[in-house]
């Protein structure tokens, strides 16, 4: 049949001209842009993968740049705490030097000194002006802050980590479970006759950490004389002697000047007559077994927590910090965890006493953080302290119960070298240095582990993940040219074909005019 009102071939040949047209044109979008995603009805679900991965990609670059950004910041900090390192070696060579006072002037000391202010100088100055793009690097600005710390408990705080994500401070609590000791060796003074004195000559061999000395006691010595005579020789032994209860009766005790577990004292007698002796026995020495620190001198105990021997070493402190089991160092805990990283040196008073009360302290804020990866989290962050350079803060070491820093050893002040001279003995200066170097070095291994082993493969790890998200992104995102062009060819055939095919449909109607004549 023959119609004119309807070109039905016509309706369906437009139709399919006009669907391969769209093939057309959505080939050539493609061709044009080289994305195979240019709109989300291109493919809905490709599209949602493809922004978040998009997403990850853009912080991961971010994190690679902050990587390397912290590297440089690492490095300027460096190169300052180096020159610190230089001088504080200088410092310690003129101290040395200073010390032999046999072949030194008293003018020369004064220029050692002077050299010794100038140096002291120069690291406060590197302290306060060592900067990376306006940030100051070793002022304490990227100190942490702290807040009720009881110094009749916690000599010195040390964070080297803590992680605030969420929280405004962080809550510290220490309580001492062991208790730090030194090496003792108690000598009972009611077993002679008289009482606390020695009934024949003696020559003690005293050992500890400073050393070994024999020293002679004549038959009659009070034990007074004795801890007076052993205490004289303390520097080089590292062994200090005092009576119990400050009473000869009670006896004496020997006792290394250092806790912990590398501490210790050994007292043995050289000459003597035999053991089956009363001489021999009023000097029987007992050690330290786990006395409680509440009983200092428990003579009451003997046979039940004291036992004769010759030698005894001291115990580390035992603490737990916010419930974690801190690693004991003599008077030093110290704890290392994501969430938090310190170091504490407790009070003599509370290193040795477990029954005390746990102390509590706050870190307020502080520190220096690093975004390291694509998400702000606290597994994605490294928080870091770095301490002040300036030679207040720095070198600290625990003198007669008090903190001394590095410059002390200025002129005027009470470790300087006419000071340290008038009395005969520099070893104060130099513990300042040995800790002032050890200080400057351990931030300097901390500073370089943290790049060596976070930041550095953090970026390779960030590169390999940026490598691998950006192929599955292509798969899904970018147009495969060798299909889009083969689709190509195809539509513009099907669009030649299409028009060919309506010219004809149209024709086809004018074929009516026919049956009319």
């Amino acid at each position: 049949m023959t119609r004119i009102n309807t070109n039905v071939p016509s309706l369906f040949a437009r139709a399919n001209l006009e669907r391969t047209n769209k093939e057309l044109e959505l080939r050539l979008q493609r061709l044009s842009t080289g994305l195979r995603l240019n709109r989300g009805a291109d493919d809905p679900a490709g599209l949602i993968i493809s922004e978040r991965i998009r997403s990850d990609l853009r912080g991961i670059e971010q994190g690679i740049k902050n990587s390397n950004r912290a590297s440089s910041v690492i490095a300027t900090t460096e190169g300052a705490l180096t020159e610190v390192n230089e001088l504080l070696n200088s410092i310690k060579a003129l101290v040395v030097e200073a010390a032999n006072t046999g072949a030194m002037s008293s003018e020369q000391i004064k220029a050692n000194q002077l050299q010794i202010d100038s140096a002291i100088d120069s690291i406060t100055r590197i302290s306060n002006t060592a900067t990376f793009g306006g940030l100051k690097l070793l002022n304490g600005e990227l100190d942490y802050s702290l807040s009720g710390v009881a110094t009749s408990a916690i000599s010195r705080a040390q964070i080297f980590g803590a992680s605030f994500l969420g929280d405004s401070a962080i809550q510290v609590d220490v309580a001492v479970a062991t208790s730090a000791q030194t090496g003792a060796l108690y000598v009972q003074g009611d077993l002679s006759v008289p009482v606390g004195e020695l009934v024949s000559s003696t020559t003690l061999r005293i050992q500890g950490e400073g050393g070994v000395v024999d020293v002679s006691f004549v038959s009659g010595t009070s034990f007074a004389d004795i801890v007076a005579g052993v205490n004289n020789l303390t520097s080089q032994t590292g062994v200090r002697a005092e009576l119990i209860n400050g009473n000869i009766a009670s006896g004496m005790v020997f006792k290394s000047q250092e806790f912990g577990s590398e501490a210790f004292v050994s007292v043995q007698r050289v000459n003597g007559p035999p053991a089956a002796e009363d001489s021999w026995q009023t000097f029987a020495f007992h050690q330290n077994a786990a006395v409680p620190s509440t009983v200092p001198f428990p003579w009451g105990l003997i046979g039940t927590t004291l036992l004769e021997g010759k030698n005894d070493k001291g115990q580390d402190v035992q603490a737990l910090i916010n419930g974690r089991l801190a690693t004991g160092d003599g008077l030093t805990i110290s704890v290392n965890s994501p969430e938090l990283s310190l170091e504490l040196l407790l009070n003599e008073d509370l290193a040795t006493d477990p029954t005390a009360a746990t102390t509590t302290f706050y870190i307020t804020g502080g520190g220096a953080l690093f975004q390291l990866g694509p998400e702000v989290t606290a597994q994605q962050q490294v928080n870091i302290g770095v301490q002040s350079a300036a030679a207040a803060l720095l070198g600290a070491t625990l003198v007669d119960g008090s903190l001394q820093y590095l410059n002390s050893l200025k002129t005027g002040e009470v470790n300087s070298l006419r000071t340290s001279r008038i009395r005969r003995d520099f070893s104060i200066p130099s513990q300042i240095l040995e800790q002032a170097i050890d200080e400057i070095s351990l931030l300097r291994g901390r500073l370089g582990a943290f790049e060596r082993n976070v930041l550095q493969p953090n970026v390779r790890s960030l590169q390999s993940a940026t490598e691998n998200l950006a192929a599955s992104n292509s798969v899904i995102r970018d147009a495969d040219f060798a299909l889009e062009t083969s689709m190509l060819t195809r539509a513009q055939v099907l669009a030649s074909a299409g028009t060919t095919v309506l010219t004809l449909a149209n024709q086809q109607a004018q074929q009516a005019l026919q049956l009319l004549g």
